[in-house]
């Protein structure tokens, strides 16, 4: 099968079935998604969820976020990861806002990277969901579950080099969309450790299941498989004796 044959078949497949798919941050307008996509940075967007609705309610604006201090930022999002230098982004993030662009989120991907806190990745987030932009982020799932299905290949070894090849393959109108489908395709079934292949159902085109489920590659599993539980059963054995010994040693000395 050809990669070109496999967007195909993505596109097709997820137009069909998640034709609205969006994320799963909740928000409610261009600023605190702002917030939370740069929160949510190697973090989870259920965690993300938890604690974002009392920071909204303290920090409504940008004014009141930027006159206040990381100390007081930080007492809101202690349970996220990397609590201390994300205070620091938002409050600083907060500041420029107000200063150079008037309050208002900007749309270009240039600007929204001059915050700090926002990288490629969540300038792609806001200029794409919030602006309708032509642009798709790139993050761990998109990353893993792209390079999976075959939709990048081993040139694609950076963000930016797997974001050029979803934005040369892609049709331009299901970029923003497509984010969504690959995130929530990893996030749910192509897991990274034991992706769910079995109940996967795009499987038929994906180029991870057609490497991994031939006649060998099932066979060389299986025997793995085995050899699992033929050590596993050594090793109770072991502990079993190993036990037994410390026993009479125990009963000895009595």
């Amino acid at each position: 099968m050809t990669r070109k044959e496999r967007y195909q078949y993505f596109v097709e497949y997820f137009s069909k079935n998640q034709p609205d798919a969006e994320t799963e941050l909740h928000y409610g307008n261009s600023f605190q998604l702002l917030i939370a996509v740069i929160l949510s940075a190697q973090c989870t967007d259920k965690r993300i969820n938890q604690v974002t609705p009392a920071l909204f309610e303290r920090f409504s604006t940008p004014e009141s976020l930027a006159a206040s201090t990381p100390e007081e930022v930080f007492t809101y999002i202690r349970s996220v990861s990397y609590p201390n230098n994300k205070a620091k982004h938002l409050v600083g993030m907060a500041k420029i806002l107000v200063d150079v662009f008037n309050s208002e989120v900007p749309s270009g991907i240039d600007d929204l990277q001059k915050m700090p806190g926002v990288g490629r990745k969540t300038a792609n987030v806001i200029s794409s969901v919030v602006f309708d932009a032509p642009a798709i982020a790139v993050d761990t799932h998109v990353f893993r579950v792209s390079a999976r299905i075959g939709l990048t290949n081993s040139k694609a070894t950076t963000p930016l080099a797997v974001e050029k090849q979803l934005v040369q393959y892609l049709p331009q109108d299901t970029l923003g969309v497509a984010h969504h489908w690959l995130i929530l395709h990893g996030r749910y079934i192509c897991v990274a450790r034991s992706p769910k292949c079995e109940i996967c159902p795009i499987s038929w085109f994906c180029k991870y299941y057609e490497q991994t489920h031939t006649e060998s590659a099932l066979l060389k599993a299986e025997a793995l498989k085995l050899k699992k539980v033929k050590d596993q059963k050594k090793k109770n054995a072991l502990n079993k004796i190993s036990k037994e010994l410390k026993k009479r040693s125990v009963d000895k000395d009595i």
